[in-house]
């Protein structure tokens, strides 16, 4: 395991300790979590942008040509507004 020391404001530190102390962790837990979800959060979109890149609008057209052209079933209809 890595030390690491980061500066926060005093404001965001306190709050930090109300949250862990709600959640009944430390302060380094809540820290390591909310780290861990930022960092999966950005892996996910980099993730995502590279599949999208890989796509062709040929080929969305291609597949969407072949949903069939009918009123939609009962309860999938758009809400009227």
């Amino acid at each position: 395991m890595t030390a690491l020391t980061v500066r926060l404001p005093n404001s965001v530190h306190q709050k930090i300790r109300e949250l862990a102390e709600r959640d009944e962790i430390s302060v380094n837990q809540f820290i390591a979590a909310a780290v861990s979800e930022k960092m999966a959060s950005v892996m996910t979109l980099d993730y995502l942008k590279q599949e999208a890149a890989k796509g062709s609008r040929s080929d969305f057209d291609r597949y969407l040509n072949l949903v069939p052209n009918v009123p939609a079933a009962a309860g999938d209809e758009l809400p009227n507004h």
